[in-house]
């Protein structure tokens, strides 16, 4: 897989309540990923651009949410998110320090 396709697969991570809840309990990592991407190719990127071992993905695609706009009925576009099973004494840390 080339250096283009893994930053196109990984678009950002996925920091909710729920996700740090599963980081907490599972040893996960929640990432909003490209509707295209698969099962396989977000392992690789993970693991190629973390430097981390990867156990196992999780999928799960958000349908689009029903809205309406001055009355008019519109919709919003719908996403992808992995849910990635990092090996035991793995992490990965966004902040990365920046809470000094």
């Amino acid at each position: 897989m080339n250096q283009e396709r893994i930053f196109q697969i990984l678009r950002a991570p996925h920091i909710s309540e729920k996700s740090t809840v599963v980081a907490d309990a599972n040893n996960q990592v929640v990432f909003e990923v490209a509707n295209t991407a698969s099962k396989a190719e977000i392992k690789t990127a993970v693991a190629t651009l973390f430097d981390v071992k990867v156990e196992g993905v999780n999928t799960v695609n958000v349908k689009p949410k029903l809205k309406r706009f001055r009355g008019r009925p519109g919709v919003r576009s719908g996403w992808k998110k992995a849910y990635v099973t990092l090996a035991q004494g793995e992490e990965i840390d966004f902040l990365d320090g920046a809470t000094q």
